[in-house]
């Protein structure tokens, strides 16, 4: 009776050891094949009873940057901040020398052009009063809509536009000595309002040309297209 206890006591202690051996051997025949040169897998070594690390923690996606570092432990700010250089010299009077006018017709509003003027200069410019259009040979300029004046100076960074629109005759044909033509001129006003300063702008039309007649009228220069087009 001793024995048959012994005998069945020991059988369970002999194939926890035989497992574990087995685990063991499958272990280091998992991790020897695959230090083949190509490094050891993740599934391997997971099969072999060893916590696999996740591929993502080693990504060079998720690799922390010395300037992210540098951002975080508050250091270095000088290094990974920058800032755009602030246009230099004294801001200037926009005009034809150192802007770009475009001139373009459009559906809606009807009859109404938009006039669009870029910073082309290294320094801000101010965009002051109204522009002094020119259609042909015409000896005067429109009148500007009041209403349209903006609270403060348009100032155009280098590389920034301001817009004005111009109403080139009445939707309802009741205006007089109407003409097409094909060729513009935009004057630009200096700070005092006492005329055009500068050089002007010579915008391209259509080949057909545009029609105009006397209710033409323009707009202040704004700041926003939208604010140049509620005219």
């Amino acid at each position: 009776m001793s024995d048959l206890r012994t005998s069945r006591t020991s059988r369970p202690t002999r194939t926890r050891l035989v497992g574990a051996a087995t685990a063991v051997v499958l272990a280091a025949l998992s991790l020897t094949a695959c230090n083949d040169g190509t490094g050891v897998h993740a599934e391997d070594v997971a099969a072999a009873g060893t916590p696999a690390t996740s591929p993502a923690a080693h990504s060079p996606s998720q690799a922390k940057s010395p300037a992210t570092s540098a951002a975080k432990s508050g250091a270095g700010t000088s290094a990974t901040t920058s800032k755009a250089p602030a246009p230099a010299g004294k801001p200037v009077t926009c005009e034809g020398s150192n802007t770009r006018t475009v001139a373009a017709p459009l559906n809606r509003p009807v009859n109404h052009m938009l006039l669009t003027v870029t910073n082309t200069g290294s320094r801000t410019c101010y965009l002051y009063y109204y522009p002094a259009v020119r259609f042909g040979e015409a000896q005067a300029v429109p009148p500007v809509i009041e209403d349209s004046q903006p609270q403060a100076v348009v100032t155009l960074a280098p590389g920034e536009s301001g817009y004005a629109s111009v109403n080139l005759s009445a939707t309802d044909g009741s205006g007089t000595n109407g003409r097409t033509v094909k060729s513009l001129t935009v004057y630009f006003e200096g700070r005092s309002d006492s005329g055009s300063v500068g050089t002007g702008a010579h915008p391209s039309l259509p080949a057909k040309g545009v029609y105009v007649d006397d209710s033409l009228k323009v707009t202040y220069w704004q700041q926003s297209m939208d604010d140049a087009l509620t005219w």
